[in-house]
């Protein structure tokens, strides 16, 4: 995947009004709370997701 992902809501109010911000790689500014905030992909965790008894996956 080449394009980048982007937020959706701000994770402090909640508003989309979300514009890329000039402070770097996944930093983002929201015009309605007036915070910027930065997203960061850490990598893929080892133990994998945890299963129920019936197959399906957990929470």
């Amino acid at each position: 995947m080449s394009e980048r992902a982007a937020p959706f809501y701000c994770p402090y109010c909640g508003d989309e009004d979300l514009r890329p911000s000039e402070e770097g790689h996944g930093a983002w500014e929201c015009a309605a709370c007036n915070r910027a905030f930065q997203l960061k992909f850490l990598g893929l965790l080892s133990r994998g997701v945890p299963r129920n008894d019936s197959g399906e996956e957990g929470i």
